[in-house]
């Protein structure tokens, strides 16, 4: 196994050493590396003083443990001063930081294999020091607890189930670890945090910043936005109804036209209009497709009209830190992603994971025989199946006026 020794002079040495060697051994090998006579040596391991007839086993020494070394015959701070306790931290954290500054080589080899811990040491917050001294302790802890179990595994009885399943679990797991480790150096920035598509629009004249979602089946503005957008004077409150995602939220109702300036040019826009603080204006695919938008991650644009508009999406610092926070956000999904009940009938108006009703809620017709009949007579005028479905389920089951709509339509 490995240790590392740390002398009284700041000198930093990694010593390949048998776990059954005995510490006197040690002291000759850190002799020939140090030139400090074998007897003027004072090992210590978690502050505790190693005598040398004791075996590195015997104290608990594991790999890549860290032992100090002080010279009987060295100046400065005390042996125990310079100790570890048994979780790691230092048993006098200012001793030990004054130490290992003064020593520029040392420093400089942490800076490259441990930087937050030789940030830590350059700091002033010794709370920070022991607490990474402890995480360090408890890393190395785990790496030896590993190994101990891999090597175990190696011994345990071929015919043992449980061994068996042991094995099975530590391959599974090693191959997890190994992707992760692969993913960290070949493929860093899935680790980052995505940012949402969003765009600078205008709604009736007020500046917003859009959440563009193509997986949102309806364009959605929440009650406060309407309202200091000036439309709620055009909430249409025959489709109030609720939201069912993950959560749900309440729908006031629906603003059937609207101007929104995209770039330098306007368009016509539909809202659905939900009581939810959590989201503000969602651009959804109502709208995408109404618009022949293209989201274009290569150029970072969202064109509209077929490209005669391109816009940019904005970078994370443009965008405000309350659409960023992740609980909002969720929140937010939960209530577009939704089967959206409006009146007496429910249909799907959210983003993925919306379930969609296939009856007509209660009060109205179920898809039973009469509800089939008024769909093929209204079949045999010219219209789709699938348009006279919904026609049907919009008025409640009303032939005449699912016909009136579909003529009108």
């Amino acid at each position: 196994m490995r240790i590392t020794v740390m002398t009284a002079d700041e000198q930093i040495l990694s010593l390949d050493v048998d776990p059954q060697e005995t510490v006197e051994n040690v002291k000759a090998l850190l002799e020939v590396e140090t030139s400090v006579p074998l007897q003027q040596q004072q090992l210590l391991y978690n502050g505790k003083e190693m005598r040398n007839s004791e075996k590195l086993s015997a104290l608990g020494v594991k790999d890549e443990d860290l032992v100090m070394m002080v010279s009987n015959t060295s100046s400065g701070a005390s042996t125990n001063d310079l100790g570890f306790k048994p979780d790691g931290s230092a048993v006098n954290p200012e001793a030990f930081q004054e130490q290992i500054r003064r020593d520029s080589n040392t420093m400089a080899q942490l800076f490259q294999t441990d930087p937050e811990l030789a940030q830590a040491i350059v700091g002033n917050d010794l709370n920070t020091l022991q607490d990474l001294l402890r995480q360090r302790h408890q890393q190395r802890s785990e790496l030896q607890r590993q190994r101990d179990e891999e090597l175990a595994l190696l011994y345990a009885d071929p015919f043992d189930v449980e061994a068996q399943k042991k094995i099975e679990a530590a391959i599974h797991q090693r191959g997890i670890d190994e992707n992760w480790a692969a993913a960290l150096e070949y493929n860093p920035e899935a680790f980052a945090r995505v940012v949402m598509l969003y765009v600078d629009m205008e709604v009736n004249g007020v500046a917003l910043k859009a959440f563009v979602d193509s997986g949102a089946q309806s364009t959605i503005i929440s009650k406060s936005c309407a309202e200091r957008c000036g439309l709620l004077r055009l909430l249409d409150q025959r489709y109030k109804g609720i939201a069912h995602g993950v959560g749900q939220s309440e729908i006031l109702g629906r603003i059937h036209v609207a101007p929104i300036k995209i770039g330098s040019n306007f368009y016509p826009c539909s809202f659905l209009v939900l009581d939810s603080p959590n989201m503000e204006f969602l651009f959804g695919l109502d709208m995408l497709r109404k618009h022949q938008c293209t989201i274009d991650l290569k150029e970072n644009v969202l064109k509209v009209g077929g490209g005669e508009v391109s816009v940019p999406f904005l970078q994370e610092k443009d965008i405000p830190s309350r659409f960023l926070d992740e609980e909002r956000h969720s929140k937010e999904a939960s209530s577009s992603g939704t089967a959206v009940t409006i009146g007496p009938t429910e249909k799907s108006a959210g983003v993925p994971g919306a379930s969609q009703s296939s009856g007509v809620a209660s009060g109205g017709t179920s898809l039973g025989d009469k509800f089939e009949a008024k769909v093929a007579k209204l079949v045999e005028l010219g219209f789709e199946r699938g348009a006279v479905i919904q026609a049907l389920k919009l008025f409640n089951g009303n032939e005449e006026q699912a016909a009136g709509f579909l003529f009108g339509g």
